[in-house]
């Protein structure tokens, strides 16, 4: 297969690949700034992060790379618009949001020239999303890492969207290789969006301990649990997921109502930073797409794409 530039706004990538915004600091500028040196799309997961710290992590990606940089922010946090404001006030090239739809970001995205790329998991939400003035959408299929907005698969989803809008659709949810990128695009996607592989890679922040649980995962690890967002979440089973199912997280001490509606289950935010932290797996919330057992060595992202578009040729 001949991949086609990917192009959203006034820019165009040359791999069609869009890394996930992996939230709590996975996806930091050391990550977004190796896929965008490779021709995708690098993104800073700005969920979970002071306004000082996303214009930190923008300004490294920046000084490592002069490609493409994007950031991801939950729409569900409550300094969601801060956080976008931040982020174009340091001239991130496009916004992504999930886990809810603003309206606001389209205005503040024209106002500024900036790209917003909304992630949707169905037609009439990509369709409402173009009306809204959305450069492209993310689709989003159950086989995603994280918090899930359909229990559909992306095949069912992904042609439907594209038959339904005329901006560039990119396809999200278990690509793992590059057949798989070849399999999304041949349904009508102009590109893809790829996290867990790009998690379970040299430059992701993810801790070592975190990473060695992708390797060693297997297909009936992948389960799912309620998350205090209010949507399910994706993950691997461990320690942490049995005290989920179990109702036995531990109590929330320090809340900072991070987030505009929580269940206050558990602290999703502690147990996502967890996931970066040594020795903290087992108070770690560790989420990961549901081919996550695809994946048996942690690799340079140089060399995830070079692996990438040599199987994407000869698919």
């Amino acid at each position: 297969m001949q991949l086609k530039d990917l192009k959203i706004g006034n820019f165009a990538v040359s791999s069609p690949i869009i890394q996930g915004g992996m939230a709590v600091r996975i996806s930091t500028a050391s990550l977004a700034a190796a896929v965008a040196n490779e021709g995708g799309i690098g993104i800073i997961a700005g969920t979970g992060m002071s306004l000082d710290e996303l214009k930190s992590e923008i300004r490294k990606a920046k000084e490592l790379t002069k490609g493409i940089i994007g950031v991801n922010v939950l729409f569900a946090v409550r300094e969601f618009a801060n956080l976008v404001k931040a982020a174009i006030s340091e001239k991130i090239d496009l916004i992504v949001s999930g886990a809810g739809f603003s309206r606001d970001m389209f205005t503040w995205g024209k106002e500024n020239g900036v790209p917003v790329v909304p992630i949707v998991s169905s037609a009439k939400l990509a369709v409402l999303a173009e009306k809204l003035g959305a450069s492209a959408v993310v689709v989003e299929g159950k086989e995603a890492g994280g918090h899930l907005g359909t229990n559909l698969p992306l095949k069912e989803i992904l042609p439907e969207v594209c038959k339904a809008v005329k901006i560039p659709v990119v396809g999200a949810g278990g690509i793992m290789d590059g057949k798989d990128v070849a399999d999304v695009i041949k349904l009508g996607a102009s590109g893809v969006q790829m996290g867990t592989r790009f998690a379970a890679s040299i430059e992701s922040n993810a801790s070592e301990q975190l990473k060695a649980l992708y390797i060693k995962a297997q297909k009936e690890d992948v389960v799912l649990v309620k998350s205090p967002v209010g949507l399910p979440g994706q993950g691997i089973k461990n320690h942490f997921f049995d005290l989920i199912a179990g109702g036995n997280t531990p109590k929330i001490e320090n809340c900072v109502n991070c987030l505009k509606r929580c269940s206050h289950s558990f602290c999703i935010m502690d147990a996502l930073k967890n996931a970066c932290k040594s020795g903290d797996n087992e108070k770690a919330l560790v989420f990961s797409g549901e081919y996550v057992h695809k994946i048996n060595e942690i690799l340079p992202v140089k060399t995830i794409f070079k692996k990438l578009l040599a199987d994407i040729r000869s698919a």
